[in-house]
């Protein structure tokens, strides 16, 4: 017997604690990306940050980072103009519930 199991990853997040340092943000784009590039990024990014509209427009929201670094081995050379792990006490707490 085949068992599927289904895990709901906001649920999951929503237990975190997020500490934004909203005046230095650990992660910048660079302008104008690479379309593959980013889209690599909006396919492996576990928390779903990078996202394109319908009109193609990108965006990006750090504040909810897990800082997994995902985004730093795929695309930082392309896509990322600065990517480092947030400072004095900021970032993420995560907490298991």
């Amino acid at each position: 017997m085949i068992r599927t199991i289904s895990v709901n990853v906001d649920e999951k997040l929503s237990v975190d604690k997020f500490n934004i340092d909203e005046r230095n943000p650990h992660i910048i784009l660079k302008d104008n990306p690479s379309t593959a590039e980013v889209d690599k990024l909006i396919l492996c990014c576990p928390a779903a940050l990078y996202k394109r509209d319908s009109q193609g427009e990108v965006s990006f929201d750090y504040a909810g980072c897990l800082e997994c670094g995902t985004c730093r081995i795929l695309a930082q050379d392309t896509v990322l103009e600065k990517w480092q792990y947030p400072g004095d006490a900021r970032g993420i707490s995560y907490r298991y519930g």
